[in-house]
């Protein structure tokens, strides 16, 4: 996650244990230990409230589908693109319309009235 493996934790922990030194070593262990433990119980706490609130739909919840790790850019647009020609024959032929640009260089027919927007004035 971080790039910590395993022996830079220890070198680390090794480091730890000579700055603290071995008197006050034991107490904060113990101190370590009761944090997580308590985070343990903080996340089962937080877990048990969500099943108490959402009742028997938190078990029919596909958690994995939610990781922010499964995002993937490419895949949406993938998806969304063959969404909207998934009602339509393979091969269908779409019809041609006017890019925007040319839309706004197309003069106005004689007594047509031009686009107005109240919010930009």
């Amino acid at each position: 996650m971080f790039g910590l493996t395993f022996d830079k934790l220890l070198i680390v922990a090794v480091i730890a244990a000579f700055v603290i030194g071995p008197e006050r070593l034991p107490a904060y262990a113990a101190k370590l230990g009761q944090l997580v433990r308590s985070l343990r119980d903080f996340a089962n706490g937080a877990k048990d409230r969500m099943r108490d609130e959402m009742g028997p739909e938190f078990d029919e919840v596909d958690w994995k589908k939610l990781d922010p790790r499964q995002y993937d850019p490419r895949r949406i647009i993938r998806e969304a693109l063959l969404e909207d020609t998934a009602g339509e024959p393979p091969g269908a032929i779409k019809p041609v319309t006017q890019s925007a640009y040319a839309q706004r260089r197309m003069p106005l027919t004689a007594g047509a009235v031009p686009p107005y927007d109240t919010e930009s004035t």
